[in-house]
């Protein structure tokens, strides 16, 4: 839906905003649901620096007049939605949290970073994904108060302007709340040449394996063609928001009609049909939990999904254990 807002810019709109109703084909878990809300908004002639202004002044206004109060309760937390709001670099925030400067590396430095730090990584991630894991595995979740991640780099951010001061970069930020993501945004690409570049980009990266690498939209480019003003757009998760508000720990529970399991009594892992594969005891639970209920389930799969998946559903619910390795899952095959 976002190219269809941008085209309306380039037809002449200085400003446009939808509240709309996402799918995208991901798991469930207690902060992700299929289907969701998002308010998108884009605004010509202004760029990333006016949207941080316009979102924490948004935020602050939400806050004030829905509860009376910039501080929230989030769980045990206090959070702050008093503007202005702390901002930092992705690589800053990296150093931060690390002691590791990545700004200079090379994709094969990053895998050996990403090493050292006990990060799994796969031979499909391109260098903006390997620095997208480093953050999100050691910084993402020490962000409780309101901070703006900016300056992403430019192979994290297929439709973003590159950076004014830093063509390695992009104008663009994400918006953390209690080590969570509520909104991300852009100063929008607007250069047709650079915007199929980037596209192309894209197609090489899902050739190597990326499942999240985008397509190339040709009747997105031929608009570009036509002339886009300089773009600033914003897109914020409104069931996330209505979380944090209503200080819920799980998204069914701000959702008028959630997806559910049919209600049956759930018996659980049978665990010794898993441990006969030599599956270790720390992660039948994770496997069953991402819809491997039983060891046919599990073996029918490829290895290969199996591992992203379960390191997937480790990192979104921040389990305690090590990431699992692929030679790992493929022993449960032999």
């Amino acid at each position: 839906m976002n190219y269809i807002l941008k085209e309306l810019i380039v037809g002449g709109f200085e400003g446009v905003y939808e509240f709309a109703k996402d799918f995208r084909n991901e798991g469930m878990d207690r902060t992700h649901n299929p289907e969701f809300t998002q308010m998108e908004i884009y605004v010509a002639y202004k760029d990333y620096n006016w949207m941080m202004n316009f979102t924490e002044d948004m935020l602050e206004h939400i806050c004030m007049d829905v509860l009376g109060t910039t501080e929230i309760q989030i769980g045990e937390k206090k959070v702050s939605f008093k503007k202005p709001f702390k901002r930092i670099s992705m690589i800053d925030s990296i150093k931060e949290h690390t002691g590791i400067d990545i700004s200079k590396m090379s994709e094969s430095e990053l895998r050996d970073t990403c090493k050292s730090l006990d990060i799994e990584v796969l031979e499909s991630m391109g260098k903006g994904k390997l620095i997208d894991e480093i953050f999100s595995e050691k910084c993402e979740s020490k962000y409780i108060q309101p901070t703006f991640i900016t300056d992403y780099p430019v192979e994290m951010s297929p439709l973003c302007k590159k950076h004014r001061d830093n063509p390695e970069l992009t104008e663009r930020f994400e918006l953390m709340v209690n080590g969570k993501e509520l909104a991300n945004a852009y100063s929008e690409l607007n250069d047709p040449i650079d915007q199929k570049e980037r596209f192309e980009q894209q197609v090489n990266l899902a050739k190597k394996g990326d499942d999240e690498a985008m397509f190339i939209d040709l009747d997105f480019v031929r608009a570009l063609e036509y002339g886009m003003p300089p773009t600033s757009g914003m897109g914020i998760g409104i069931d996330r928001l209505v979380m944090f508000l209503c200080n819920q720990s799980s998204i069914q529970e701000v959702l008028f009609f959630p997806q559910m399991k049919p209600e049956k009594w759930d018996t659980g892992p049978n665990k010794k049909e898993f441990l006969e594969i030599n599956i270790p005891v720390q992660w039948i639970d994770p496997i069953y939990q991402s819809g491997y209920t039983s060891k046919d389930l599990l073996l029918d799969a490829k290895p290969t999904a199996v591992h992203q998946k379960l390191n997937g559903f480790r990192k979104k619910n921040k389990l305690e254990i090590p990431p699992i390795t692929l030679d790992e899952v493929q022993t449960w095959y032999n």
